[in-house]
């Protein structure tokens, strides 16, 4: 029960990453407020796992300051906040993704991670206690070609991590991220540009370890990041890729 008590946050919630790290929270202790924009697939599986859910586009600003009045008024406290929520573009030439791709990758990848400091960072930083977890990716460290744009945002958001974790280090707000190769999540066909067998073997003969990572790999990685076990720990970026940016 690592996460005894906590109340915590995690966006993109209702599937892949999210949902493997809302379920080691759950076993862990923590009661969570599940965030999505799926509204029918977050509904369903907050529900399996007997945890609050709330309707979100994290990419506005209203949706934002909404989450964080419900949050509020419901637990009164947030303990820690994961912001997981993210999409990327279809494979291509940096040159043909349009200017509508790029901002939505921007404004879900980045700009949710801003208003996690706009909106929560107050509050954590008057109580002196807090902990974030940005959940960000093997291409922001080593990154794959015709990926550039969502390279950078995942780029954008270990930078970002650093920043707000030497901000905040003084108010004991820890602020940490963690690095996923390609994983079995529904954004694993958008990766590939596909999902015939050639392309699968050819994303796993870059993970040394041999296999692409899990919703259960990041819930595991996750819980220890954000319990006290952890409390020493801000401003890493932990890889969690089967070796493929050694």
């Amino acid at each position: 029960m690592k996460l005894k008590n906590k109340i915590a946050i995690i966006t993109g919630a209702a599937s892949g990453f999210g949902k493997g790290i809302a379920k080691k929270f759950t076993e862990e202790g923590a009661k969570l407020i599940m965030v999505d924009i799926n509204s029918k697939l977050l509904k369903k599986t907050s529900n399996n796992l007997f945890q609050d859910h709330f309707v979100a586009d994290v990419s506005k600003s209203i949706d934002f300051k909404s989450l964080l009045n419900f949050a509020y008024k419901k637990h009164g406290n947030i303990d820690i906040v994961v912001n997981n929520a993210g999409i990327t573009h279809k494979p291509k030439f940096m040159e043909l993704v349009n200017e509508k791709e790029f901002d939505n990758v921007f404004n879900v990848n980045a700009k949710s991670v801003y208003y996690c400091g706009k909106f929560f960072v107050p509050k954590m930083k008057k109580k002196r206690k807090g902990v974030i977890l940005n959940v960000a990716s093997t291409a922001g460290l080593s990154p794959r070609p015709k990926l550039n744009w969502y390279n950078a945002s995942k780029g954008w958001m270990i930078t970002a991590t650093k920043a707000m974790a030497i901000e905040l280090a003084p108010y004991n707000v820890r602020v940490n991220a963690i690095a996923p190769v390609a994983g079995i999540t529904p954004l694993l066909k958008s990766f590939m540009g596909g999902n015939t067998p050639k392309k699968k073997q050819s994303f796993l003969s870059t993970i040394p370890i041999g296999r692409f990572s899990t919703p259960q790999d990041m819930g595991n990685a996750a819980c220890f990041l954000c319990s006290d076990e952890a409390s020493m720990i801000t401003g890493t970026i932990l890889e969690v890729d089967g070796g493929r940016c050694i």
